[in-house]
């Protein structure tokens, strides 16, 4: 499997033309009906991978909507060719079979398609000049029409009809098919009748399907070469019937065994009576000398089966059949290609005489396990599954390529069966860690977030919800979830909605949010400020101040929206418009020795003053005497006294005519400033990160407010000083010498600002000679 190759041209064009289709071989025809282009002919090769391309996208790409009319586009087949489908689950309709009647079809596979009814049988028999393989597992409805009415009815209805069984139906004439899976047939359909018109056939899957004379399978003995009886309860007349699968032919005096793939499994051993013995499985031996591939997943076994411990062949496990610990299987001329051991006590012996073996002793069965049974026997993949997640946690998956593309195509597969959704998002979480980080492609890591994204879409349940959020937390976060930068967004809203109340997911969720606005660009913190992140945050810190919690929740909230306001004018109103201010005083009300709090509210608030247009809503006497006083806090060093002052300065910044309050003055807010700004240790190390310094480096050169100009001064000072390597390049790029040149020359500028411009200056003079970075 390899996971890392590119995507061929064919599908990379498949891809776009299937979601540009009016754009490329498509136009809008009567009533807007999607038409091909007159001048468009495609070969089968390029049509069957654009329907099976479709199905997939369906089923994988939240995106990507059903184009109604899809299947017409096939309808003619001297423009289009059709040879080989693979349909599957509800999104498939009765009239979208019809739409490709005039094809002449030579595959097709309908897996878990409930809303065919009896009406698709019609359309099969249009194909039955053509048909070689048909499979309709899991398509309960197909051989049922609605009772008491015409076949013609309205298909939204279909859940709310009775139905009975359509008896005119026969493969009747289907000479060419080979190949048939009826697995999951109902009990209320002849399965005998239906399939004797085929006596040619060499492949048979009759999973889960009553059985009530099995004698007449052996009417097939001659020419079956794969039997799939899984899930039926074996007895003495079926046992006998499968072993009839090979016989003396009349003029040759050798018994040729014709049969080479048995699949005898169950998915489990309680509602089971059958035992299997040392006897039955000799015969399958003896009887079936051709046999490649043979499954016996879920029996009991009988203890004699094995060979006892003492008299085992010691050394390394081997293939060869006269050293098997299977007593058996030691009657095998070669090994055999595949054998199903899961679920039974066989797979734990030493030597099994097979290449590829499924079972529960080591990580190489296990994997082997979801690779055979993740199309159509989910409950046994799931248990792989959740054994492969044992190994992830507590072991090491040494096979981690194949591991993910594994559990990566059972969660495609099974988008909405809970258990795949739970115990393959737990496994992710375990391979995607840190430990096999190393191992991981660009490529095979994206397939993952996808995968884990169509989980928190389309499964709302709280254990898959969490499990996929934990799994995100293993990326690195904006930079490996940008390519679904809206999605992931978007889904992670949903799950902060308020009537979700699972502490533990809102933590995670909050926390990806809080770090998928870090560190990225304005207009992606735009666009998410729109999808209501600031409102959903508040509503998060409204809740939490209800129940008087100041927990990780509430700080990460404060912390997200200190990111998504960073320098975006638009989040910063929806912040105010929000009612975030009182939400501000309250948690400083209610939480005052909360010191990480406060820091994350001052630095969002310092956001909120940058913004001019907004700064007069600030400018209130309750706001400034709360920024005054947090002037002299010392939560998290400097922190909030700075942030608190910062906030200050862009608003003297305005100048003394917007300040139209008598209390507190304007003059002794000013000089509480000054003392808070020289009581700050300048080689304080910071926690704070800047992206640019342009909104400080806009109080340098002016006159009307001295302390604002010092604090950007003293701002400067202090991250060029402790942050050279980070901070003297972003300085210099963005004019911030020239401007502290300015403050030099203003008269206006306090000599003390001015001595600490020029340690600036000369800090970055001096990077630029050796720019050799020691501080971190």
């Amino acid at each position: 499997m390899s996971g890392d190759d590119p995507d061929s041209l064919m599908s990379l064009c498949s891809v776009f033309c299937l979601k540009n289709l009016r754009r490329t071989m498509c136009f809008s025809g009567e009533q807007n009906r999607l038409q091909l282009r007159p001048d468009v002919f495609l070969p089968g090769e390029i049509c069957d991978r654009l329907v099976n391309e479709y199905m997939d996208l369906l089923h994988t790409d939240s995106d990507f909507e059903p184009q109604d009319g899809f299947f017409q586009l096939f309808s003619e087949p001297r423009s289009t060719r059709l040879t080989r489908l693979q349909l599957r689950e509800d999104l498939v309709r009765d009239r979208d079979l019809e739409a490709i009647g005039k094809q002449d079809l030579m595959e097709l596979h309908l897996t878990c398609c409930n809303r065919l009814t009896a009406r698709s049988l019609r359309t099969l028999c249009s194909f039955k000049h053509s048909l070689r393989s048909l499979s309709v597992f899991g398509c309960s409805s197909i051989f049922f029409r609605k009772s008491g009415a015409p076949l013609a009815y309205d298909e939204e209805d279909l859940e709310e009809q009775r139905h009975t069984v359509d008896l005119d139906f026969s493969f009747q004439g289907f000479n060419r098919l080979r190949l048939l899976n009826l697995g999951g047939l109902r009990a209320e359909l002849d399965v005998e009748t239906l399939l004797r018109p085929l006596p040619a056939l060499t492949s048979l899957d009759l999973s889960s399907v009553h059985l009530p004379r099995p004698a007449f399978l052996t009417q097939w003995s001659e020419r079956l070469a794969s039997l799939v009886l899984y899930n039926l309860e074996l007895t003495e007349e079926l046992i006998h019937t499968v072993l009839q699968m090979s016989r003396l032919r009349a003029g040759i005096c050798v018994v040729r065994s014709v049969c080479r793939h048995l699949d005898i499994s169950r998915e489990n051993q309680r509602t089971s009576k059958f035992k299997m013995t040392r006897k039955i499985l000799s015969s399958i031996v003896q009887s079936l000398v051709d046999l490649v591939s043979l499954d016996i997943s879920g029996h009991i076994m009988l203890d004699n089966c094995t060979v006892p411990a003492f008299e085992d062949v010691v050394g390394r496990p081997s293939i060869e059949p006269c050293k098997s610990s299977i007593y058996p299987f030691q009657e095998l001329k070669r090994p055999l290609q595949f054998l199903g051991l899961y679920n039974t006590t066989l797979c734990n012996v030493t030597h099994i005489p097979a290449f590829k073996v499924t079972g529960s002793k080591n990580e190489d069965q296990i994997l082997n396990a979801i690779e055979a049974y993740t199309d159509q026997r989910p409950e046994l993949a799931h248990r792989a599954i959740n054994q492969l997640f044992d190994i992830a946690r507590i072991q090491h998956c040494s096979q981690l390529l194949r591991a993910l593309q594994l559990v990566i195509a059972a969660l495609k597969t099974h988008k909405y069966d809970k258990s795949i959704q739970v115990t393959g998002s737990a496994a992710l979480f375990y391979l995607t860690n840190t430990e096999y980080r190393s191992d991981q492609s660009i490529r095979l890591r994206r397939q993952v977030i996808q995968v884990v994204l169509n989980g928190m879409e389309h499964y709302q349940e709280v254990t898959v919800q969490r499990n996929c959020c934990l799994t995100l937390c293993n990326f690195s976060i904006p930079e490996e979830l940008e390519f679904q930068y809206h999605r992931v967004n978007l889904l992670l809203l949903k799950i902060l909605e308020p009537a979700r109340q699972d502490e533990s997911i809102q933590r995670i969720a909050v926390h990806l949010c809080n770090a998928l606005v870090c560190q990225v660009d304005n207009d992606h913190k735009e666009a998410v400020g729109k999808m209501g992140f600031v409102k959903t945050m508040l509503n998060l810190i409204q809740k939490k101040l209800q129940d008087g919690m100041c927990d990780q929740v509430m700080e990460f909230s404060w912390s997200a929206l200190w990111n998504i306001t960073d320098e975006t004018p638009d989040n910063c109103q929806m912040f105010l418009e929000c009612n975030g201010m009182n939400l501000f005083l309250d948690c400083l009300k209610e939480f005052p020795d909360k010191q990480e709090l406060h820091r994350n509210m001052l630095g969002l608030l310092g956001n909120v003053a940058e913004v001019k247009a907004l700064r007069p809503q600030l400018l209130t006497k309750q706001f400034i005497t709360v920024f005054s006083e947090l002037l002299d806090s010392k939560a998290d060093g400097i922190e909030v006294s700075y942030n608190a002052c910062g906030v200050l300065s862009h608003i003297m910044f305005d100048g003394p005519e917007v300040w139209t309050m008598e209390e507190p003055r304007r003059t002794h807010v000013m000089d509480t400033m000054w003392a808070a700004i020289q009581s700050w240790d300048v080689t304080s190390r910071r926690n704070i990160n800047y992206r640019s310094f342009e909104p400080i480096l806009r109080l340098l050169p002016q006159s009307g407010a001295p302390v604002s100009q010092h604090w950007a001064t003293w701002a400067l000072y202090n991250l060029v000083s402790v942050y050279p390597g980070k901070y003297c390049p972003l300085l210099i790029k963005e004019g911030g010498v020239i401007l502290l040149q300015k403050v030099l020359e203003l008269e206006s500028s306090h000599q003390e600002t001015k001595d600490m411009a020029r340690k600036v200056m000369e800090q970055c003079e001096n990077f630029k000679e050796d720019p050799m970075d020691t501080s971190r």
